[in-house]
């Protein structure tokens, strides 16, 4: 009797475990589309409230700098290439530039997120992605007449200014706040 009495206690023990993990696994599918959108909707309002240098052959797109938050939670990547595609829709821009300028912003955020391991570097994949689509999204979409080279200057200016610069300050600020900011569903940051 001892033993189906300990037995049934290991199952319940077992029950009790796969409902945690259940439950720890929601928690964290939610927090993840919670702070992708979350990304997303800062990543538009940012944009569009510095509209005036956010679009054109020479912008810094001030909202790029968030592209250093994958540095701190796989859940920018989404957020990130959502909310560009967003304000690129709301921006009015042409259909080019909805689709490359928001697979420049994605490329970025991937590329943030597998060198998040160097602080110094995860700035770099977004500056370079920008830097190489978005002019020809310039010249062939919006007919911009200026030379390809000359508008990677551009944007590789604005780009090391939004990326560079100030998403290295966001980083150092956040950075002192990853613990409380970026939980997952267990209590690690990222």
């Amino acid at each position: 009797m001892k033993s189906m009495g300990r037995a049934h206690e290991f199952e319940t023990i077992l029950v009790l475990k796969k409902t945690k993990e259940k439950i720890n696994m929601k928690m964290s599918n939610t927090a993840f589309i919670t702070q992708a959108a979350a990304i997303a909707a800062v990543y538009v309002v940012l944009t569009l409230v510095f509209a005036p240098i956010s679009y054109g052959e020479a912008q810094v797109r001030i909202s790029e700098s968030l592209t250093i938050l994958p540095f701190f939670t796989s859940a920018a990547v989404p957020g990130l290439f959502i909310g560009c595609l967003i304000a690129n829709i709301s921006g009015g821009a042409v259909i080019w530039d909805i689709i490359f300028g928001s697979i420049a912003t994605l490329l970025g955020a991937i590329g943030t997120y597998k060198l998040r391991s160097n602080r110094w570097l995860a700035p770099l994949p977004p500056i370079i992605s920008n830097t190489v689509i978005v002019p020809l999204v310039l010249r062939f979409g919006y007919g911009v007449n200026l030379p390809i080279p000359l508008l990677m200057v551009f944007i590789a200016i604005g780009e090391i200014i939004s990326c560079g610069v100030l998403g290295e300050i966001l980083l150092t600020l956040l950075k002192r706040y990853r613990e409380r900011i970026f939980r997952n569903r267990t209590g690690n940051a990222g």
